[in-house]
């Protein structure tokens, strides 16, 4: 095996064993609900993925996926030619209007030009902010990166999840980051699953936290036409969203971000 194909497998080994702790942790807050999981193959290359759902009582839907694809023409405009692209991604829409929405992610993609990592993940409570969770939120992330890089990524989550017609970050923010590779490909592989590494030290207790919490009717409405706002972004603006069309990638998989129900 030549070395790149080895550090290939050693990437999607790390995200497949990343997404299994994940769906853990998701699955022990419920009491009988499990991710439901579809495997689909890649229609315009080779790979494929594995979408995996849960509908529970804490988690009205939670999504987990994981894809590896490769295909002989790049479908955005930042590189060309042939390519390779692997990564998790997540999103939680939750029964509790007080307990929000999370969003994660982490790739890989190599073309015959350059390599490189991105990801990272934010939190968007759904009409009921709380200072103490978003502040714990960031405080792991400033924890996970550091003084030097956390500041930077922060700011790349604040400009990236910004809904130009609604005039708003979609959330309260998170770290962001793309097209990351400094040279130094052990130094940035180790960042990046530092990134993948903490992501549940960020949310879960958070939902620990706030999936008890009363609520009324009105609250719930709240919650909905919030969601609102979170499919605008995913289908206007997200560059997953589109790179997976772009792509050719599975449908349902790319859009498993968008939540359950959401009202204008």
């Amino acid at each position: 095996m030549d070395q790149k194909n080895k550090i290939k497998d050693e990437i999607v080994f790390y995200l497949k064993e990343l997404r299994e702790k994940i769906i853990t942790a998701f699955e022990s807050f419920e009491t009988s609900k499990r991710f439901e999981r579809q495997n689909w193959n890649y229609q315009k290359g080779t790979g494929g993925g594995q979408m995996a759902v849960l509908r529970g009582d804490v988690f009205e839907k939670a999504a987990v996926n994981w894809s590896g694809v490769a295909g002989d023409k790049f479908p955005m405009n930042d590189a060309a030619g042939a390519f390779f692209a692997t990564g998790v991604s997540l999103i939680t829409h939750m029964q509790n209007p007080h307990a929000p929405t999370v969003h994660f992610n982490i790739r890989y993609i190599e073309t015959q030009e350059k390599t490189w990592f991105g990801g990272g993940y934010d939190l968007t409570p759904m009409g009921f902010p709380y200072e103490e969770d978003t502040e714990h939120f960031h405080a792991v992330a400033n924890s996970a990166l550091g003084p030097d890089i956390y500041p930077v990524f922060s700011q790349n989550a604040k400009e990236y999840f910004y809904i130009p017609h609604r005039k708003k970050e979609r959330g309260v923010g998170g770290i962001f980051f793309d097209h990351y590779n400094t040279g130094n490909f052990e130094q940035d592989l180790a960042l990046w699953k530092q990134v993948g590494d903490t992501f549940l030290e960020t949310v879960l207790p958070i939902y620990k936290r706030r999936m008890n919490t009363p609520f009324s009717s009105a609250e719930k409405e709240k919650q909905l036409e919030l969601r609102a706002h979170y499919v605008e972004f995913n289908l206007l603006y997200d560059r997953g969203t589109k790179f997976g069309f772009l792509s050719g990638g599975n449908p349902e998989a790319i859009l498993c971000s968008m939540p359950p129900l959401a009202k204008w």
